[in-house]
């Protein structure tokens, strides 16, 4: 087995590292990840200045891997169309996130949106996600996903769909099992702090917090809340078909 590891906290964190030394064991591991920090990136790919690519060891633990001036997407269109065009992975596997990418959180999220570049891809994709911000034991999400991708290997997910987990900030005896989830709503009051360069230009900062929203029993939310493990399957076919009859009577 193949895996292609990637993700949006950049290629020195503690997520990816935690993957690859559990996954190096059942898999051969291809890194193709940013060569910083790239959350809430989303879906954005480099289209006006280079892509640049090298060769990176991380941590001095003999993990050879790619390091990509780009975002999470870029890395993961480099991997699959020009640094592994002849020996193609099985799965792609995005994180571990530091932090859950729930709910809506799915629509910014660089982690998620670099499995699902995957899954257009045509692979099985599985995207990591930690419910913690702060430094946290890695460990046991990381047998999470090794547990998933085993499983993976022998089933098949519809097209255009990937797996998007949420890992409880729980220690691993006082994890509740999986849950398979759908996505919740999961808003954030926002703040934009304004101020001004040297130079005496505006900018504003943005920072906010998540702002407790009602959510169903069976959401990714609820889940994760309840110290279980939220698996979510995710496509990405954004049309809204219950209301296309009524557009028709719109008579456009």
């Amino acid at each position: 087995m193949h895996l292609l590891l990637t993700n949006d906290d950049g290629i020195e964190a503690p997520g990816i590292r935690a993957l690859w030394q559990e996954l190096s064991q059942i898999a051969r591991i291809t890194v193709v990840a940013p060569d910083s920090e790239k959350s809430a990136s989303s879906q954005a790919i480099t289209v006006h200045h280079p892509i640049w690519v090298d060769k990176h060891c991380i941590d001095n633990q003999n993990i050879c891997a790619w390091r990509v001036g780009g975002t999470p997407t870029d890395c993961v269109k480099v991997a699959l169309e020009a640094l592994m065009v002849d020996d193609q992975p099985d799965i792609v596997v995005s994180g571990i996130n530091q932090g859950s990418n729930m709910g809506t959180d799915v629509l910014y999220s660089g982690t998620v949106s670099a499995a699902i570049e995957g899954a257009l891809h045509g692979l099985p994709a599985v995207a990591m996600s930690l419910d913690s911000w702060q430094p946290i034991d890695f460990g046991p999400a990381a047998r999470v996903a090794r547990k998933i991708v085993e499983t993976m290997i022998n089933r098949s997910l519809p097209p255009n769909t990937l797996l998007n987990v949420n890992v409880p900030a729980l220690p691993e005896k006082q994890l509740k099992g999986i849950a398979i989830t759908k996505l919740g709503v999961r808003n954030y009051e926002n703040t934009f702090e304004r101020r001004q360069d040297p130079r005496g230009r505006t900018y504003y900062w943005m920072s906010g917090s998540v702002s407790e929203t009602e959510n169903d029993s069976d959401s990714d939310i609820v889940a994760v809340r309840n110290g279980k493990i939220s698996v979510t399957p995710v496509h990405f076919d954004l049309t809204n078909y219950r209301i296309m009859n009524l557009l028709e009577t719109w008579e456009l």
